[in-house]
């Protein structure tokens, strides 16, 4: 190999480790921009929370802990696998890693069915803001499921979000666009997964476990 092949490949991994790095940088600039925006609604919980305990306290009781709790289990296993898919990826087994891209996205699916059939129930009960039933009862409960729902409804969009580029990936995958030399794409996908992941683990108490 010639002084200027060398040179030209040295060059090329340059250009590359400062282009993964500037990815790298600009993800976790936007994870925290998404984090700021939940702990602004949290905030927003936290101070009414205060001024309505006694409400909070009853409204949180018709929510299904059981599904809260199953949930978080679900998203944990899925951060999991999204882990193994990545650290599949850097050792040189590609379609492994797809395989359990793919597995992450059946368990995020998973977790929106099971958010959907409670979003379902609580919706076929008037606990939703502006039902003619929760009119009747005290106002700290309205607000209490206004929040549940911007919340966990925000939460289940990220979720979408991270499925959606989760099959991107997939597709970059098996067009050679991501291999274990290129991966940043797959890493920050594991670090939004991962923030998805957070978030809920912080509105599995504030809603679930508040009564």
């Amino acid at each position: 190999m010639s002084q200027n092949t060398v040179a030209n490949k040295t060059k090329v991994e340059h250009s590359v480790h400062r282009d993964d790095i500037g990815a790298k940088t600009g993800m976790w600039l936007f994870l925290f921009t998404e984090l700021l925006l939940f702990v602004g609604l949290i905030l927003v919980y936290v101070v009414f929370r205060a001024n309505y305990s006694h409400e909070f306290h009853e409204a949180a009781g018709h929510l299904n802990v059981k599904i809260g709790v199953i949930n978080t289990l679900i998203l944990v296993t899925s951060s999991l696998t999204i882990v193994i898919s990545l650290a599949k990826m850097q050792r040189g087994n590609v379609e492994t890693a797809s395989d359990y891209l793919w597995i992450t996205i059946g368990i995020g699916a998973l977790f929106l069915m099971n958010k959907f059939v409670e979003w379902f129930e609580k919706i076929s009960h008037d606990y939703y803001p502006g039902s003619a039933y929760l009119k009747t009862l005290p106002n700290g409960e309205s607000i209490f499921y206004s929040l549940y729902y911007s919340l966990t409804g925000l939460h289940a969009l990220h979720v979408i979000i991270g499925m959606t580029i989760m099959a991107f990936i997939i597709k970059q995958i098996s067009d050679g666009k991501i291999t274990p030399d290129n991966h940043v794409k797959l890493e920050n996908n594991a670090l939004y997964w991962h923030l998805v992941d957070v978030i809920w683990i912080i509105l599995l108490p504030l809603f679930y476990l508040t009564n």
